[in-house]
Parts: structure tokens; sequence; C-alpha cells
């Protein structure tokens, strides 16, 4: 598709001459660099949309971010953000990230701001989700709620008395790393049991394939060739076509999910808690069983309002568009 600056296209490549009422966000993944150019009056659709493939190290981090910087923008100050997956603090400087292994303890900000002559800053990856979100997608309306973000692992974002919030050092909003079962299999974090482990979409393979092991889940081991290689997309496959060994094993991964939302419910007592990630892909199998199951899972479920179990809607590239908005709400 060829590059355009003005019908919001996704292109591999564009570089835009960005007035002063628009930002840059770019969302930094395990795999990929998405990079974005918002109106931030308008962000909902990015003017602009740049992929990279995310390098490994910090040095050729900092290379890719700031060619990706001049590819969105060459030619004018517009703020940048910049969401990464891990703990952030109030400083911009990235202290850790399982799913970034080779980077850690870096003052990015800084880093990256005197590369590109700019204003920079950085945050966690699904906290700038959130404020997408909670700005215009599916936590419009709500002063209090949850962004859970469920891929690979599960990322969150809090929204509390209308504001994001970040916690005393900015690493607020890591429940993928509660403790759920401490013989549980083990994390990228370093411990073992983490929820993430259970109810992400790496946690949807585990269970299939455990179950395919068992002997259950034939129709799932189908499409994948053999129990071993058998994933979470091929799980919800077999139960769409209506296979019920598959359907089994999207209740258990339901109930999992809703155990750790229950948690967060009893804790922070949102109105909305808002599903996104790749695993909600699948929320055609998966938003009913989630949200049957929470009340169970929530202390006095009978004598308190039902909390909202969302979708999504802020759209793929919430996580960039998100740190544009912080980007341009910080300078």
């Amino acid at each position: 598709m060829p590059p355009s600056a003005t019908d919001g296209r996704e292109s591999d490549s564009s570089r835009l001459p960005v007035p002063a009422d628009r930002a840059i966000g770019i969302d930094v993944g395990g795999t990929k660099l998405l990079g974005v150019v918002v109106d931030t009056a308008e962000p909902s659709t990015p003017i602009a949309v740049v992929r990279r493939s995310t390098p490994v190290g910090t040095e050729a981090l900092v290379e890719s971010l700031v060619a990706l910087v001049a590819e969105l923008d060459a030619d004018t100050s517009a703020p940048v953000g910049i969401g990464l997956p891990g703990l952030v603090d109030h400083d911009d400087r990235f202290r850790y990230g399982p799913n970034l292994p080779a980077v850690d303890d870096v003052d990015l900000g800084d880093l990256l701001g005197s590369r590109v002559g700019r204003p920079v800053v950085v945050d966690n990856d699904a906290t700038c989700a959130t404020a997408a979100e909670f700005r215009f997608g599916a936590g419009v309306g709500h002063s209090d709620g949850v962004l859970l973000t469920i891929g690979t692992g599960i990322g969150a974002g809090l929204f509390v008395d209308g504001t994001v919030r970040r916690g005393a050092n900015g690493f607020a909003g890591e429940p993928g790393h509660m403790l759920v079962d401490r013989n549980g299999p083990a994390c990228p974090c370093g411990r073992r049991g983490c929820w993430e482990r259970f109810a992400s979409g790496s946690g949807l393979g585990r269970l299939g394939r455990d179950a395919a092991l068992a002997g259950r889940l034939s129709a799932a081991v189908d499409l994948a060739g053999d129990a071993e290689a058998v994933r979470g997309e091929h799980v919800v496959a077999a139960a769409r076509d209506g296979d019920r060994d598959a359907g089994a094993v999207l209740d258990e991964f339901a109930w999992w999910l809703a155990a750790g939302i229950g948690n967060l419910v009893d804790v922070l007592d949102p109105s909305i808690v808002v599903l996104g990630g790749g695993v909600m892909d699948a929320s055609d199998v998966l938003l009913d069983r989630i949200a049957e199951a929470v009340p169970a899972q929530v202390m006095g479920s009978d004598h308190r309002p039902a909390v909202t179990i969302a979708v999504a809607l802020a759209g793929e590239h919430a996580g960039a568009v998100g740190a544009a908005l912080v980007a341009s709400e910080s300078v």
C-alpha cells in the first residue's frame, strides 16, 4: 500500500510534517515496533502508521527508535511517547522487562531525547493503552476501570478517579505476575506460578497441550498435527467448530482469567474491566465464558453492582496512540 500523509492508511514508510497539535507514539513489543502520528484532538484514527521489527540490545533499540521518529516526523518538534513492556519509573527509565531481556536499567527518555532533539516521555505499554481506551474506547464514561492486555503474557493499566495510575515508583499495573500457584509453571520473570502462565495466550496453549497429551482434544491435535504442537489458536478453532473438549479447555481458561479479574475487582472496585490483546480476537467464544465466571470470584457479588466485562475498542494501535497522548499531556 503506498504511503499517505492524509488518509490514515498504514504504510511501511512515511515522512510527515507534523504540526504542534500532533504527537508521535511508539509501542515497543518483544518482536515489533509500532509507530504512529496522531492529532491529539482526534487521536482515534492515526494519521500515519509504521511497523518495524524490534532489534536486540539497548544500542540497537535506540538507533531503531531514532530512525523511526525521523521517518514519522523529520520536520517538527512534536513530542514522542514510548510504551515499553515492563517496569518504567517516573524518570523515564526502563528498569526491567522479561520480554526485552537485553534491555534494562536504561535512561531511555534521556538517551532518545538527546538524539531526536524533542521531548520524549517513556511509560509502560499497557498504561499507554489504558490512556487510549479510556479516552475513546470501551472505557469512555467510566471513572474507575482496569484494562487487561492478554497476549503472550498479561499487561494491565489502572484507571482510578478519572486518571491513569502509575503507583509510587511508576510500576503499578503488573497483575500478570500475581502469584496464583507456587508450584506452577516457570515464568519469564524468574518466578513460578504467575497468573499469566495460566490466563494468557501462552497459558491457553499450555492448557490445550496438557489436555491433548492426556488423550483429549483430538480435534485440536488434528489441526496442529501433533499433541505437542497444540497452541491456543487450535483450541479456539476447534471450539468454534463445536468440539466439546475444546470448549472444556476454554471453560478452564476462562476460570483462570476470572479468578484474577475477581482479585482485581476486590482490590480496586472498578466499574469496568476491559479486555484487549491478541487473545481477545477470540472474544466470540471467550467473552461470555469469562463474564459468566467472574461473579463467583468476587466477594459479595450478590450485594454489589455487577462489573462490566468488555472487549477493548481502541484497536490494535491503542498502545502507540496512548503513548502519543501521554507525551502530549506531559509537555
